[in-house]
C-alpha cells in the first residue's frame, strides 16, 4: 500500500462512527510513524522493505510511541486548525485508541498485499492475511471508507450543531 492515504480511509470512517473518542490526527501520525522505516529502506536501499515495524510486536511499540507523543502533536495541530466544531483537547484514552487503531490496522492492511510483511514474527515467519483479497479490491475498501466517513462524519456533526442550535433558541 503507497504511504499514509490509503490508510487514512478506515480512519475517517472509525473517526465518524466514534467521533470524540478517537481523533484521526493520532490515528495519521501512528500511520506515518509505521511508514518511517519503510521510507529509510527505500531511500537507501538498505535492509528488509517491511521489517519490524511492520509486525505486530513492532506496531504495538510504535502505537505507544504514537500516542505518546501524537496526543500532543494533534492538540498544537488542532489549535493551528482552530476549527469551532472541534474539540482540541485529545485525552490519553482517546490516544491511545487511535494509535493503535492506526498501527495495528496498518500492519493487517499491508499484510494483505505485501509479500515481504511478517506479521506474527518472532513467531511465525509467514503471512496469513497475504492475498485475503485482491489489491484493487483492498485499495476501493480504503478509498471507499474513507468517503462514507468522510460523509458521515459531516452529516453527523452538521446534525449535532444544528440540534444545539435549536436547543440555544429554545431556552
Amino acid at each position: 500500500m503507497p504511504f499514509t492515504p490509503f490508510h487514512m480511509g478506515p480512519g475517517l470512517l472509525v473517526k465518524a462512527l466514534l467521533q470524540g473518542c478517537f481523533s484521526v490526527m493520532v490515528f495519521g501520525w501512528a500511520q506515518i510513524v509505521m511508514d518511517i522505516q519503510p521510507l529509510i529502506v527505500l531511500l537507501t536501499g538498505q535492509g528488509h522493505l517491511h521489517g519490524f515495524t511492520h509486525t505486530y510486536i513492532g506496531a504495538t511499540l510504535i502505537a505507544i510511541f504514537s500516542a505518546l507523543s501524537g496526543k500532543y502533536l494533534g492538540e498544537f495541530g488542532l489549535k493551528l486548525l482552530s476549527i469551532p466544531a472541534i474539540n482540541s483537547h485529545i485525552t490519553w484514552r482517546v490516544a491511545l485508541i487511535s494509535a493503535f487503531a492506526g498501527s495495528l490496522s496498518h500492519v493487517l492492511l499491508d499484510s494483505i498485499m505485501h509479500h515481504d510483511v511478517q506479521p506474527f514474527f518472532p513467531f511465525s515467519e509467514s503471512n496469513r492475511f497475504l492475498g485475503l483479497i485482491s489489491v484493487a479490491t483492498l485499495h476501493k475498501l480504503c478509498i471507499y471508507s474513507g468517503l462514507i466517513g468522510a460523509i458521515a462524519f459531516y452529516i453527523i456533526q452538521h446534525t449535532l450543531n444544528r440540534r444545539s442550535a435549536e436547543k440555544g433558541l429554545d431556552e
